[in-house]
């Protein structure tokens, strides 16, 4: 049996659930796409390829098995996208929350049902149909958990919002004793630079007490004021909007010092080995030609 335990971003990581390219299927039609990060590169002619995706996974992997942590794989189902596993559930505590995702990747669920049957059912959720929300928009940092959403009226008519405000209180009454703040997330369909997919495209903590931060992905200058305040700005990274745009915030800490990053992210590197953490630096640019990074391909399960 799995012991699940998840309370931060940043705990020693022990175990952990790792997307999959392999039977990636072909470049999506325009009209299959789910953001417009994904559009840009149909349109384009650049989507990634799938050999190329097997590659940086693997390098993703190989950095797991460095630091001996149990890693599982979805089961492949020919010709799908199975690369983002932190959109189909997530841990809080000792309890797996299974997402409310788009319809048609219902079956992403069913590649990880082996692991889920070695966890205790009785600690598996699943949030009732109005309530949207993905792992993208769900971090926890101990006593808090920070929840990206769109409060616009215009929800329904966003691909790109995938957290409502439903799911938000859903998870306010399942943990009642955590102090849940969400976050109103700038979502554009058209222009992947102003869109911030997840909670994770414009935040994340790392270590004990930084974050890495894009201000302009919240609605409300009161909501990025809120990580200021908590976090302090001499702690906070601040990125740019190209650098939101390649998802620098988007990276994975197996620890409290030492964190996988996309090898093209200099200012983030530097940053982060100046305040002596270790950086593992993968290859990873052209699963972000999809809109999702490194913490979008994992699940974390347990960390110490």
């Amino acid at each position: 049996m799995l012991q699940l335990n998840v309370k931060n971003e940043t705990s020693r990581l022990r175990s952990v659930i790792l997307g999959t390219a392999e039977s990636n299927g072909p470049t999506p039609q325009e009209h299959e796409a789910y953001d417009p990060k994904s559009l840009e590169h149909i349109k384009a002619g650049t989507y990634p390829v799938e050999a190329d995706m097997i590659k940086e996974m693997e390098a993703v992997n190989e950095v797991f098995k460095k630091y001996d942590v149990e890693v599982f794989r979805p089961e492949i189902i020919e010709d799908y996208n199975q690369i983002f596993t932190r959109d189909i559930g997530f841990v809080i505590d000792d309890t797996f929350i299974k997402a409310n995702i788009l319809p048609e990747r219902e079956r992403e669920l069913d590649a990880i049902q082996y692991v889920l049957d070695k966890i205790n059912p009785a600690k598996i959720v699943r949030p009732p149909e109005e309530a949207h929300i993905e792992g993208g928009d769900v971090m926890l940092w101990d006593d808090h958990i920070f929840i990206g959403t769109y409060k616009g009226s215009d929800y329904k008519d966003y691909i790109t919002a995938r957290t409502n405000i439903h799911g938000v209180n859903f998870i306010k009454e399942l943990f009642p004793h955590k102090k849940v703040k969400e976050f109103d997330l700038v979502k554009s369909r058209i222009e992947p630079r102003d869109n911030a997919l997840h909670l994770d495209c414009c935040f994340q903590p790392v270590g004990k007490d930084k974050g890495v931060i894009y201000k302009s992905g919240f609605r409300e200058e009161a909501d990025y004021m809120y990580l200021v305040n908590l976090f302090g700005k001499e702690n906070l990274f601040h990125i740019e909007r190209e650098e939101m745009y390649h998802m620098t915030s988007n990276f994975f800490s197996i620890d409290t010092n030492i964190v996988i990053i996309e090898k093209n992210f200099k200012r983030l590197k530097n940053w982060l080995t100046e305040r002596g953490f270790t950086v593992e630096e993968v290859p990873y640019a052209e699963i972000s030609k999809q809109e999702g990074l490194l913490r979008c391909s994992t699940l974390p399960l347990i960390r110490d």
